[in-house]
């Protein structure tokens, strides 16, 4: 059974795309780039800064022209962020309840680490998370699963007790290279389709769901 819960960031818990899309197109805007509407940089989201900028700028950017764009973006998403950040609707009352029956929780996310531990202190500050981890310099970011022996051990379960829950296929694949359970979301960032080729063990389509994982096998 599941005794413990990791949960994704963006996309799952909070819908950060207004001002990720807002930063990106403002950078691209001091580059010279064309801009790109909200719903092509949802597709752009998900496997770290670097990829970001790479698909942002086009895969024959240079190496030297993504630093440019990761540096910029950093110092624009850390001044506007909170301006395009909420939960999702229900998502704080999940937690809720979920820490009130003493579940242990977690965050892994590939957004860098500054960023995550900022959402997470901004728009979660009551909700006792075990763990918040993000994209760390030295630490392969999901789905290598190097960082989940360190949040098994923050949730002091081993793996096949634990749940991981994300929207996006890299969430997924996390889970199953950590050992973890996989719980897919239907209101984040990847398509239904392509969460469902990537085979979760469970789904969840409203927030108001999660509390009912912790009866699922």
């Amino acid at each position: 059974m599941i005794h413990a819960i990791v949960f994704d960031l963006d996309g799952t818990l909070v819908d950060s795309l207004p001002g990720i899309s807002a930063s990106v197109n403002r950078v691209l805007g001091e580059m010279d780039l064309a801009p790109h509407s909200q719903a092509a940089v949802r597709g752009f989201v998900g496997d770290g800064l670097a990829m970001l900028a790479r698909r942002a700028m086009g895969e024959g950017a240079s190496d030297e022209l993504v630093a440019s764009f990761v540096e910029a973006f950093r110092g624009d998403y850390a001044a506007t962020w909170a301006e395009g950040t909420a939960a999702y609707p229900g998502i704080p009352e999940a937690l809720a309840e979920l820490a009130a029956g003493g579940v242990p929780l977690a965050v892994w996310s590939n957004k860098p680490q500054n960023f995550t531990v900022a959402t997470v202190e901004r728009i979660f500050p009551a909700f006792p998370f075990a763990v918040v981890l993000g994209e760390r310099e030295g630490v392969p970011r999901k789905p290598d699963p190097t960082s989940a022996e360190e949040i098994a051990s923050k949730l002091s379960h081993p793996p096949e007790e634990i749940a991981m829950v994300g929207d996006s296929t890299v969430d997924l694949e996390s889970g199953r290279n950590a050992g973890f359970a996989t719980v897919a979301v239907t209101w984040g960032y990847h398509d239904r389709d392509r969460l469902a080729a990537a085979g979760p063990d469970h789904w969840i389509e409203s927030p108001g769901d999660m509390p009912a994982l912790l009866s699922a096998r």
